[in-house]
């Protein structure tokens, strides 16, 4: 018995919400998927399946058989794709996800070069500001920007991710230059709204292993980092960036940095992968390739005016 294909179907058909999408993907007939899926049913002893007006969804069992089963399968596909793959280089489908401002600055760029040295690779790009279910969502990679919380993804730091404060010259001439943390209570600050709220908490290093946080409020917030930029070039506030968001802007002096001498923390730039024991070639490639491109070119290096 085809156990783990069986589970590999009742994967598919999670992914795409119905018998008839997934056996289409995988040139059955519905007839032999729906068979399939009853006989591992009846193997197992549970139902894995129950259907809503829309969807076909897992039962408590199919979410356990689920989260476990694709591990098994993921890992038995890497193994023989590894195998396959030993004499003629890295194949398949790479699926990743990143930013929208990031991934068109910074991946886009590198990717042809890329596609000319793993010619086997096809690759499925999703440029999104929302942090999506790597898992749930059957991506292999995402590039992530600042502090991870996932603790069931694995992650290797690309790059290091410097931050700072800028501002337009327009603003700045009209409000002022603050000095201080503590002067930005008395300024239009541009806030970024994300997945944990609203970021209005401003944190600085104090140059003595401690920290300085300052509550900040402005006219403008909002969920991507480009309306921001947009704003801060406008003459509405100061704005909060990593320096690869704003380089070629402070570069111009379109923007000026603010309060260069109370620098933030640094974070990172992440390629996360789901728990795997066996990274697919393809995301390994992707990954040392990124990690060379970006070792003495790093897209969140320090700005230096």
């Amino acid at each position: 018995m085809d156990r783990i294909g069986d589970i590999g179907l009742f994967l598919r058909v999670l992914d795409l919400g119905s018998i008839s999408a997934a056996a289409r993907s995988l040139d059955l007939s519905v007839a032999v998927a729906s068979q399939r899926l009853q006989r591992l049913e009846r193997d197992l002893g549970v139902r894995l399946l129950h259907r809503t007006t829309r969807r076909l969804h897992a039962t408590p069992e199919g979410a356990i058989l689920a989260e476990q089963g694709r591990v098994l399968v993921e890992d038995l596909e890497a193994l023989s794709s590894s195998l396959r793959q030993a004499g003629a280089g890295v194949t398949g489908t790479l699926r990743l996800t990143t930013s929208a401002s990031f991934g068109r600055q910074y991946v886009s760029p590198l990717l042809p070069d890329f596609l000319r040295a793993h010619p086997g690779v096809n690759l499925s790009i999703d440029l999104t500001d929302h942090v999506l279910d790597l898992v749930s969502s059957g991506y292999d990679l995402a590039i992530r920007i600042g502090a991870l919380e996932d603790s069931t993804l694995v992650a290797r730091k690309l790059a290091d991710n410097q931050r700072l404060l800028c501002a337009s010259p327009a603003y700045l001439r009209e409000h002022g230059y603050p000095e201080s943390p503590a002067d930005l209570v008395r300024h239009q600050c541009l806030v970024l709204v994300g997945a944990q709220g609203r970021a209005d908490v401003w944190r600085f290093e104090d140059g003595n292993g401690g920290e300085i946080a300052v509550r900040v409020r402005g006219r403008i917030e909002a969920n991507t980092g480009e309306l921001l930029s947009d704003a801060a070039l406008a003459g509405f506030g100061i704005a909060l960036h990593s320096t690869w968001h704003v380089r070629e802007d402070l570069r111009t002096g379109r923007l000026v940095q603010v309060l260069p001498n109370f620098p933030m923390a640094v974070n990172g730039i992440y390629a996360v992968m789901p728990q795997r024991r066996l990274v697919p070639p393809r995301v390994r490639a992707f990954v040392d390739f990124l990690a060379d491109r970006w070792r003495d070119n790093s897209p969140g290096a320090p700005w230096t005016s």
